[in-house]
């Protein structure tokens, strides 16, 4: 066997030794991140052949556990798909109880309107008496309906999953396979990275600026072959970027050249984004998907999403799922229906959304009085670039506020930090924030631009 640090790898064959790898990992002895030693070094250590922990290292990368990096080396994936025991925050221990915590990005709870009132005003009764629990909802489905259509997505087939990345991961297994090309957007929103790794796909990272992706990458990236593109087309995380009617029209030429490219939009903050809805959508896209979750418009707690998409993709995905979860619950369904239709609900949206682009304003602009460029047009961030993560994360630590180092969102964007600010509603808090970041930011030489 072979020592490595806290664990051991074993094993005569390649499923002995993906086994043992994959154990290591699920008991915490190899943490996220960890190197792991180069296939010959293994195989040397376990008297095999290099094409046996080849075969191994393959199976691990293809169940989204470790990936491989080049001259980086394999290492175990930053979230790897596997439950396995969660790493400690990387926070001082006395530091713990004064630090105010902006990672979480969940909507503000005193902006999302009240479940209890509607819970006694569904009768759940009929719903145990339907005929077919496999269906959708036909309250749900009308409200979907006419959300989309007042954007101009088509609603020809329409479907209901347990979350934004439920549905995300259906549509893509829908269509791809193992070692097919995904176009995300740099920097892109950690789970969708790690999503990726678990399916076995590839990223092709594209770079965006605070209007979405930018036209030229994307064709570039077209040109060298991709099966699929996943964009958050408002509300982006960790940007904050949002498509206008501009961009988009520009980018949806460039995808007329490809219309045989799965398009995912990941619709997630609707309402309450800041800003218009704007789709790549156009006549000649062939297969597509759009997705908008009720987390952060009702509650974070309501695992559903719509997904309005062309009719393949819809059948596609309910008959995979009828063979899994077979159904989402129509209580949750019932639930977020009577919600989207209560008559306060467009003002309980706008007081969110306006709340939010207050909040985020408020932000940039005391990070732009002390000569610091941030962006968030749209969501619930504020993305700051910077020199370097680290100083600048544990400063604000040590000041008490708890952010994100950009170094999981990003591939090959600069560095940045995440600031989430749904909850961030004081203007002296805002200023504290900026100060801190521009005093580390000032420090020495001049920063580069973004």
């Amino acid at each position: 066997m072979l020592e490595i640090e806290q664990y051991q790898i074993g094993g005569s064959n390649a499923r002995e030794i993906a086994a043992s790898a994959e154990a290591a990992i699920r008991h915490g002895r190899l943490a996220t991140d960890t190197p792991l030693p180069t296939v010959r070094a293994l195989a040397a250590a376990l008297a095999v052949s290099p094409a046996t922990v080849n075969s191994a290292y393959r199976v691990l990368r293809q169940r989204g556990l470790i990936i491989a990096e080049g001259r980086r080396g394999t290492r175990v994936a930053p979230r790897p798909a596997l439950r396995a025991p969660q790493q400690p925050a990387r926070v001082a221990p006395a530091a713990v109880e004064r630090v105010r915590d902006l990672t979480i990005g969940l909507p503000d709870p005193a902006l999302v309107p009240p479940v209890e009132p509607v819970l006694r005003r569904i009768d759940l009764e009929p719903k145990l008496g339907m005929s077919s629990l496999e269906g959708m909802d036909p309250d749900l489905l009308d409200v979907a309906a006419a959300s989309y259509r007042a954007d101009g997505i088509p609603v020809d087939a329409i479907g209901v999953v347990s979350g934004a990345f439920d549905g995300i991961e259906r549509v893509l297994l829908a269509h791809l396979r193992p070692g097919d090309r995904v176009i995300i957007e740099d920097p892109a929103y950690t789970f969708v990275r790690d999503l990726l790794r678990a399916l076995g796909l590839v990223e092709v990272p594209v770079q965006i600026d605070e209007r979405g992706l930018l036209p030229e990458p994307l064709e570039a990236a077209l040109g060298r072959g991709a099966q699929a593109m996943v964009v958050v087309p408002r509300a982006q995380n960790p940007l904050g970027a949002a498509l206008d009617a501009e961009r988009a029209a520009a980018l949806r030429q460039v995808l007329e050249a490809h219309p045989d490219v799965l398009l995912v939009e990941d619709d997630h903050a609707g309402a309450v984004a800041g800003t218009d809805c704007a789709t790549l959508l156009s006549p000649s896209t062939q297969r597509w998907a759009v997705i908008r979750s009720v987390s952060k418009v009702l509650h974070p707690d309501l695992r559903l999403a719509l997904i309005a998409a062309d009719e393949t993709t819809i059948a596609r995905v309910e008959g995979r799922q009828a063979l899994g979860p077979r159904w989402v619950s129509h209580v949750i369904q019932a639930i977020v229906a009577e919600l989207l239709r209560d008559p306060h609900f467009d003002a309980i949206a706008a007081r969110a959304r306006d709340a939010y682009t207050k909040r985020r304003q408020a932000l940039l602009g005391a990070l732009s009085d002390r000569g610091i460029a941030a962006c968030g047009r749209s969501g619930l961030n504020v993305w700051v670039p910077v020199r370097e993560e680290a100083p600048t994360v544990r400063a604000l630590v040590d000041s008490g506020w708890l952010v994100m180092a950009g170094e999981r969102f990003r591939i090959a964007s600069p560095p940045g930090i995440r600031i989430t600010i749904a909850t961030l509603e004081d203007e002296a808090e805002m200023a504290e924030i900026a100060e801190v970041i521009a005093a580390v930011e000032h420090a020495g030489r001049a920063r580069s631009a973004y």
